[in-house]
């Protein structure tokens, strides 16, 4: 899908410079967790567009992403701002490493990679199956989300920027029939990732890897 108008339903903080957007899904739109879409609009007389992932455990009538605001960003004060309404463009889905429908899923996040760890995780506890997420950041967001999943039975660690892995790794990681492991982050936590996968028993290869630059 290229180029379309999405509408926003609403908008919501989920932490320090952080929100949620909620968008109307657009007719013939399917996306899974885990895949991301682009976004963008004119902004002084310039098309600007950025790339996030679908937080939302299903796209069904309307979908969310989460958006981390640079407030020195071109675009991250305009996205801070949305109001319901208002509408940007869009094309996507992409991206090949998303849920499809694994029993128990165990999904690695460095920063904004929480986003699609969200998603991912509502996705299976929704479909019964099993969830487990650890979230590498100093600042966390998306705090109520988590613990809503906890309280739906998902594994949860936050854990600080400089943490090591290799411990919390090697509690959700179980190598059980069924069981996928996604990573999602910045190249420096994509490595740390992958070496406590290996630690841990487990082929890294095996993973859903998304890498954010």
């Amino acid at each position: 899908m290229e180029d379309v108008t999405v509408t926003v339903a609403a908008v919501e903080s989920v932490g320090d410079d952080a929100v949620v957007v909620e968008f109307e899904t657009p007719d013939g739109f399917e996306a899974r967790p885990g895949q991301f879409v682009k976004l963008g609009t004119v902004v002084d007389g310039e098309q600007l567009n950025r790339f996030y992932t679908i937080s939302s455990a299903d796209v069904d009538g309307t979908f969310e992403v989460t958006i981390e605001i640079d407030p020195e960003g071109e675009l991250g004060p305009v996205f801070a701002d949305l109001a319901a309404g208002e509408t940007l463009t869009m094309s996507g889905p992409y991206g090949s490493d998303y849920y499809e429908d694994e029993p128990r899923v165990v999904v690695l996040a460095g920063g904004p990679g929480v986003g699609p760890a969200i998603g991912i995780a509502r996705r299976a506890i929704a479909d019964d199956g099993e969830a487990a997420v650890v979230y590498r950041d100093d600042d966390p967001i998306h705090e109520d989300a988590l613990a809503a999943l906890e309280a739906e039975g998902a594994t949860v660690h936050v854990i600080g920027a400089d943490a090591d892995l290799t411990d919390t790794v090697a509690e959700v990681v179980t190598a059980g029939d069924g069981e996928q492991v996604f990573v999602y982050g910045f190249a420096d936590f994509l490595d740390a990732a992958t070496a406590a996968i290996e630690a841990a028993g487990v082929d890294s290869d095996a993973a859903k890897v998304e890498n954010f630059g």
